[in-house]
């Protein structure tokens, strides 16, 4: 994949804003860094698949993460080239796809007639959103101190949340190698950057656990299921079609993640005694 980055006509992640600051007598006016957010449109061949509202930042992760678990390639490099530039209304991600990937998104573009009508990441229809997911099938088996390790790494890993703490995060961590993390205002989003991070690294995701700074819903399950994730933790509850889904497809679901333990939902063979 080549890249084109017109980064000088990007706006940043982060943006000052005056504030007045009520919390103490007398009232102080300031300024405070607050997250940006902004209309990214994913477009390929020339036609915009779905257009979504995120912090421009690590765009290149998304763009290759979010083709990833969308089923729109299978792996990087049938993303021929992809250039990233803004305009007055937001930014663009221009993906030119290989010659094979980009006859079945031109076929599938053609299965669908009239307008997107359920909202869910360019979903152009309701069965997509129910749409199959690989099984999961990864061998390793973590601690109760591991996992709870993982989550423990989670917010040194996110910078931006600890300038804003209006960002969601979505890191994976893996025993011996650390945390990787990617941030954004959609939890969505954060997983695509993370997706594509890994993607690009050429590190696969069922050697470790995926961490979520958000509830765990169903669209986040299918997304971690692309890339083979075979246990996901989040600090907040599932939803009950989310753990469906995770127990399903494979997944070991772990949810409710706090400082004195968490709540194993499905597959809780993969989580062993210390």
């Amino acid at each position: 994949m080549t890249a084109g980055l017109a980064l000088e006509a990007l706006p940043p992640p982060l943006r000052a804003v005056a504030r007045q600051a009520w919390h103490s007598q007398p009232v102080a006016t300031a300024s405070r860094l607050l997250a940006e957010e902004v209309a990214v449109a994913a477009n390929y061949d020339g036609t915009t698949h779905a257009v979504l509202m995120m912090t421009p930042d690590d765009l290149d992760d998304f763009a290759v993460g979010f083709s990833f678990t969308e089923g729109i390639v299978r792996e990087p490099s049938e993303i021929a080239e992809l250039e990233i530039y803004g305009c007055p209304d937001g930014i663009v991600l221009r993906m030119w796809l290989t010659g094979e990937r980009s006859d079945a998104f031109a076929a599938r573009r053609r299965r669908f007639v009239g307008p997107a009508g359920c909202g869910m990441c360019g979903l152009e229809s309701l069965a997509e959103a129910n749409r199959a997911i690989p099984q999961v099938h990864g061998d390793f088996r973590f601690s109760r101190t591991e996992i709870m390790e993982a989550v423990a790494a989670l917010p040194h890993a996110q910078a931006l949340n600890r300038q804003t703490q209006s960002v969601h995060a979505a890191a994976f961590w893996e025993p011996g190698r650390g945390l990787i993390a990617r941030e954004d205002v959609g939890r969505h989003n954060a997983l695509d950057k993370l997706a594509g991070a890994l993607l690009q690294a050429d590190r696969s995701a069922d050697a470790g656990i995926v961490v979520l700074s958000s509830r765990l819903s169903v669209e986040l399950v299918q997304k971690a299921g692309m890339i083979g994730a075979p246990i996901v933790v989040g600090v907040s509850a599932p939803t009950a079609l989310a753990v469906r889904a995770a127990e399903a497809v494979g997944i070991t679901l772990v949810g409710i993640a706090r400082d004195d333990g968490f709540d194993v939902f499905t597959h809780p063979e993969r989580v062993r005694r210390d």
